[in-house]
């Protein structure tokens, strides 16, 4: 039956045409579209790819790219093979092994179970398989080509599965004019195997991209396989999880509050052995940490829930990266809890540091004898500070400064004293108190000083005395080595030094003397970030504040009452002064009346 409507025009009278029939569209088409909803990047054919040699129960697999996948993907397993007829099924749309008898959608333990992933790339590419069971004479192949279903012919190849995807889009051009740049994509697509090897630790891996190997993993425990992927940094810093609540468990690592990134993309999160980026456990990890981290920066961790599979939904995402939880509060409190209890045992002098005695940190008064009120500390003559008992590590909590008359000309005062050694406070000729958090204000100060040099010309170097060789994951070292000539107008100066590896010849020198480490390691993960289609001031811009927050004077530093005057005084001369490169405020101002209105006097 054909169903037509027909619509009238009421501004001019007229009928248009009649709305064109319904219709079954053909199977090429239908597949097209899942390849758009299913594989919309490299990396994506690649995750669909290895999660299938995961599920045939490969013990080894073996990833190649070329051009960032878009101009060849290479998955080879050792797994279970198929035969030309399972090959001849394997391409059809929905045809699957990996669901229960009963095709029972609650009890889900495979990766992969829609069976859209390999006709989906066959309508997208150019894909062929070659595969093998363990014990047959000989391997078969089939070739799928924009859709084209071609034979299973019998080949050569050993047991196990080999699967080949060349010129990913040009079945449908339109897409592949929104791929990224080739290493943009070859990024995503490390990204998708480091995910899954992390995993499944007892499945070796080795990644290829044009030529370079990125990684050749053995069979590894969970520690071995987190220390090997997570980075040098990250390695030494690992504390172990395991605790177990009713049916859920949670394992894994964490890395103490010390190790952080600029972004999440250090976090490995992985239930019932499939990598998800879910965002439950994403707020639960965030939620843990938010008191032991600076806001903005993220946590290192590589987790593993398990639950049993009806008491989870994995089939509530096209590309399966999100799960719907029965019971979403005990997950995130399960999470929270034990990375709470660990960070606690694992980081015990960061979490006291951070919870100061009752009445200590801000005491200006000293207590007499009952009966006797209260008196002020004496004030020095001199021009030396007078110091607060003691509160925290055996350290003042409040230095003072002698009493000075702010000037009319000065908004943010005359500095008074120096709190936690890390907050400055002033007094503002109109009776205004401020209080200036020193190290987001030093960020913002050096963030201008950097960029001014840099529109000037350029941002004078500073060379090391040793060069420094920086270890790096091999993508970060990549990424960073592409960007050096953009670098060394910013006084960045590297070169590369075998794989993975940077050699520091030369930093800004607005950023003192930090550790060329943690700073590559944050660059690089700033320019991760970054598409290659943002404009390149941008690029610098964020590359520049990023480097700014490493040459900053940081919070515990004990400031001589010149340095605190010099720094506001600085304050008032830079522009953007108000927020540090991260957004956040460098100072808070309260003049009289809001004063008042805290206490609660209007």
């Amino acid at each position: 039956m054909v169903v037509r409507v027909e619509r009238s025009d009421p501004a001019n009278g007229t009928s248009p045409s009649p709305m064109a029939p319904i219709r079954i569209l053909p199977e090429i088409t239908v597949n097209r579209i899942a390849a758009g909803e299913v594989i919309e990047r490299p990396a994506a054919a690649v995750k669909e790819l290895v999660e299938n040699a995961l599920d045939a129960g490969a013990s080894r697999i073996s990833v190649a790219l070329e051009g960032g996948g878009i101009d060849r993907i290479d998955v080879v397993d050792d797994g279970h093979g198929m035969t030309a007829a399972n090959l001849a099924l394997a391409v059809q749309r929905h045809a699957t092994s990996k669901l229960p008898a009963d095709d029972d959608l609650t009890r889900i333990s495979t990766l992969g179970f829609r069976g859209e992933a390999l006709p989906s790339i066959g309508a997208a590419a150019r894909l062929e398989i070659t595969s093998r069971p363990a014990g047959a004479s000989h391997a078969s192949t089939i070739c799928v080509e924009g859709g084209r279903i071609g034979e299973p012919t019998p080949a050569a190849g050993p047991a196990g599965t080999r699967v080949v995807v060349r010129d990913l889009f040009f079945a449908t051009p339109a897409r592949r004019k929104f791929l990224k740049h080739p290493r943009t994509e070859a990024d995503h697509a490390e990204a998708a195997v480091r995910r899954l090897a992390l995993a499944v630790p007892g499945t070796a891996f080795r990644l290829e991209t044009d030529g370079r190997t990125v990684f050749d993993l053995p069979l590894q425990d969970r520690a071995a396989r987190a220390a090997a992927l997570l980075g040098p940094g990250a390695a030494a810093a690992l504390l172990p999880v395991d605790e177990e609540r009713g049916s859920l468990r949670l394992t894994g690592f964490i890395c103490s509050p010390a190790v952080t990134r600029a972004s999440a993309a250090a976090q490995a999160l992985t239930v019932n052995g499939r990598p998800v980026a879910d965002p439950v456990l994403k707020t639960a990890v965030r939620v843990a940490y938010r008191t032991m981290i600076e806001a903005g920066r993220h946590p290192v961790v590589a987790l593993y829930l398990d639950l049993p599979d009806q008491e989870l939904d994995v089939n509530v995402h096209p590309a399966k990266a999100e799960l719907r939880f029965r019971d979403p509060g005990a997950v995130r409190s399960l999470v929270i809890g034990a990375l709470g209890r660990v960070l606690a045992a694992g980081a015990g002098t960061v979490t006291q540091a951070a919870v100061l005695p009752p009445r200590r940190p801000m005491q200006l008064f000293q207590s007499r004898p009952p009966g006797h009120g209260i008196t002020a500390l004496p004030m020095p003559n001199g021009p030396e500070m007078a110091e607060a008992p003691l509160a925290l590590d055996g350290r003042p909590a409040v230095r003072t400064l002698p009493p000075a008359e702010p000037r009319p000309d000065h908004p943010l005062g005359a500095p008074v004293a120096q709190v936690l050694d890390t907050y400055l406070i002033a007094v503002a000729a109109d009776g205004s108190l401020v209080l200036v958090d020193q190290h987001a204000a030093h960020e913002r100060l050096t963030h201008e000083a950097i960029r001014n040099q840099m529109l000037d010309g350029g941002v004078q170097s500073q060379a090391l005395l040793l060069p420094a060789v920086v270890d790096l994951a091999p993508g970060d070292a990549a990424r960073l080595l592409s960007c050096v000539d953009q670098l060394a107008r910013l006084g960045l100066e590297l070169e590369p030094f075998g794989p993975g590896a940077v050699l520091v010849r030369a930093l800004p020198a607005a950023l003192g003397a930090p550790e060329p480490a943690p700073l590559l390691r944050d660059l690089a993960d700033e320019l991760a970030e970054m598409e290659e289609t943002t404009a390149l001031d941008a690029r610098l811009d964020a590359v520049i504040a990023r480097m700014a927050c490493h040459g900053s004077i940081r919070a515990g530093r004990r400031l001589a009452p010149a340095e605190m005057d010099a720094l506001l005084r600085q304050m008032e001369a830079t522009p953007r002064a108000a927020t540090c490169s991260h957004g956040r405020p460098t100072f808070l101002k309260l003049n009289k009346s809001e004063i008042e209105r805290l206490f609660g006097r209007r």
